[in-house]
Order: structure tokens, then sequence, then C-alpha cells
């Protein structure tokens, strides 16, 4: 007994040495193996589909070991730095971006990549640096400062077009600011100045984001056009049942009737072969995830550093929501991926920096404190 709890003990050392935390790293692996299981049957069985997936999951796993490494210190340092340099890129994307599918969302720079997915990881970092500096609960001025910093590169990303990773950014900023603690009158307001604008908004979204919103309004308008990929994601979720049809035995992912089912719709491959069952095994991981986020935003030892964390973890948990959301039929097809199982090697790496982050923030803590 007093063997197996000295092992644990320098097992928990070792990690923390590492910045490395074991239960969200156990949670990742848990993910990974069901991400690497989904992959194979939305694929039809493609093992080089599986590798290079594998691949994208090894390299998620080094950046996240990489980005932990880094102190909660160097990150406040860095912040501004970071979030300037994703807006000239953001930039340089409207400028002379990469127009794929009618979407200008690329870069070229001898790789190519979305720089609004770095954005993701700069906005937190810059909305927390800016509140912890400033006076708490913040002064109007700060409020203000703050929603331009969120509101700029989100109108960037949507001139690309891209309205689900915009949402997200949005998201991840705004967050920050909700838990600074400004006062209800000001969220109030926010709220009636949202639903104030929507008829500009939707006057001023494109066609076919005007599409989406109405046919998650009615499906079956468009049954064998906008309706189709969620009608056929309710067919694959339902049919699923309590315990599923059995892995790669799904009619709607095996026939190819469910469309992008390696991205957005993985989700309902997920159901229909494992049932409810599954997905609810599937769900308390990611919860589990999110919980051990918060908990370490909770005992952080710092104003930003406790921003940062529960915004990423928050963030997290709408990523997971609306992609569930939007394959159950809830929720408008936004074109976000399930997180760390859907196809998508950027998505996962930055997912994974951001996971990191959350690792360097526990652990840094605790070996501060020893």
């Amino acid at each position: 007994m007093q063997t197996n709890q000295f092992q644990l003990k320098t097992g928990n050392i070792l990690a923390d040495r590492a910045h490395i935390d074991m239960p969200l790293l156990s949670a990742f692996f848990i993910i990974f193996l069901i991400s690497g299981i989904a992959m194979f049957s939305a694929s039809n069985g493609n093992s080089n589909f599986v590798i290079d997936h594998s691949i994208n999951i090894a390299v998620s796993i080094v950046a996240m070991t990489i980005a932990a490494q880094l102190s909660p210190i160097s990150y406040e340092r860095i912040a501004p730095w970071l979030y300037f340099l994703c807006l000239m890129l953001l930039i340089m994307v409207l400028v002379f971006g990469e127009t794929r599918n009618n979407a200008t969302r690329w870069l070229n720079l001898g790789i190519t990549f979305q720089p609004s997915e770095l954005m993701k990881i700069a906005m937190p970092l810059m909305i927390a640096r800016y509140i912890a500096t400033g006076t708490l609960p913040p002064t109007n001025i700060s409020i203000f400062i703050s929603l331009l910093i969120v509101l700029l590169p989100t109108a960037m990303i949507l001139l690309q077009p891209d309205l689900g990773t915009s949402i997200l950014i949005a998201f991840s900023g705004l967050v920050v600011v909700f838990l600074s603690g400004i006062k209800k009158r000001y969220l109030f307001t926010g709220l009636l100045l949202f639903i104030a604008s929507l008829p500009f908004i939707w006057r001023n979204i494109h066609p076919f984001q005007q599409k989406r919103v109405l046919t998650f309004l009615d499906p079956g308008q468009d049954p064998l056009g906008a309706g189709y990929h969620i009608i056929q994601s309710k067919i694959a979720i339902g049919s699923g049942g309590l315990f599923g049809k059995g892995w790669m035995k799904g009619t709607q992912g095996q026939l190819d009737f469910l469309p992008e089912r390696t991205t957005d719709f993985v989700f309902s491959i997920l159901a229909e072969e494992f049932g409810l069952i599954g997905v609810v095994i599937i769900v308390i991981v990611y919860l589990f995830i999110v919980g051990r986020g918060l908990l370490i935003a909770i005992n952080s030892q710092d104003l930003f550093s406790r921003l940062v964390a529960s915004s990423i973890s928050l963030t997290f948990f709408i990523y997971v929501f609306v992609n569930i959301g939007m394959t159950t039929g809830i929720l408008p097809v936004v074109g976000v991926p399930l997180p760390l199982i859907s196809k998508g090697g950027t998505s996962s790496v930055t997912l994974m920096i951001g996971l990191g982050i959350l690792m360097s923030i526990r652990t840094h803590k605790r070996l501060i404190s020893k």
C-alpha cells in the first residue's frame, strides 16, 4: 500500500515537473482513442486516412506539451504581441488570402494555414491581460476598449466569411469581459442592442448563411438541398437507439448518405454506431475536461491565469455544445468540428495549445507554491 502511494506521489511530481496534468492527459487519450475509432469508420476503413489523422493527433500532443512549458507570466507578456501579429495576418488574408469553396480563409507563407485559428489562442490571452492590468470591476472605458479588442478580429473573420469561427472567437473574449464582474445593467443593455441589431445582421450576412438559418427552422423545405445534411444527421442519430448498430455497421455513414462525416457530422456517426450509451460516455469525458479546466481556474494564483483558464474551458464547452447542437438540429449548421475527434489538423493543434496553457497554469502554480 505504501509502495503504491509512493509511486503515485512520485508520478505526480514527475508530471508536475514536466508541466503535464495527468487527469487532463488521460481524458485526452480517451478522446483520441474515440477519434481513431470514429475516423476509421467514417472513412470506410481507409488506413491512409487514419494514419494521417494519427499524425495530426501526435503533432497536437507535441504542441500541447510545448505550450505547457511556458509559464503564465510568459503568456501574459507575449499576449499583446501575439494578438497584433494575428491581426496583421487576418489583414493579409483579406488582401491576398487563398480562396476555397467561395471562402477566403487561408494564407500561404510557405505553409498554408488559417490565421483565424491562431486568434483563438490570442484572444483570451489579450483580453485577460488587458483586464488583469486594470481595476475591477472594469471602468466604462475599459469595457469599451475590451469590446473593440473582441469585435475587430471578429469582424475580419466574418468577412472571410467564417461564421462559426467568428462566434467562437467572440465568445472567448466576451466571456472574459463577463467574468471580470461588469455590472448587470451593461449585460442587459448589451443584450437589447444585440436583439435590436439582428435585422441589420440578417441583411448583411451572406445568402448561404441566411439559407442555413432558414434550413435550421425548417429542414424539410429543401430536403435534397440545404436541408439534406441535417435530415440525414437526425436519421443517423435516431437510428442508433440505446446501444447503436455496432462499429462500422451504421447505414447512414457506411452507405454515404451522411455528408461531411469526418468533420462536422462525426458525432452522427458515433451516435448511429454506439447509440445513446456511447454518446453519454463521450459527453462525460468532455464535461470532465471542462470541469477540470474550471477547477484549475478556481485554484489559480492570479487574475490573469483565472480569466484565461475560465475562457479556455468555457470556449471548449461551446465547441462541444455547438457541434452537438447543429448535428441534432437544435442549432444552425455553422461548420464547427467536434473537438479533438473530427478531422482537422489546425483545429486540433489550436485546441491542444489552449489546453496546454491550462496545464501550464496548474503546474506552474503548484511548483511556485512549494
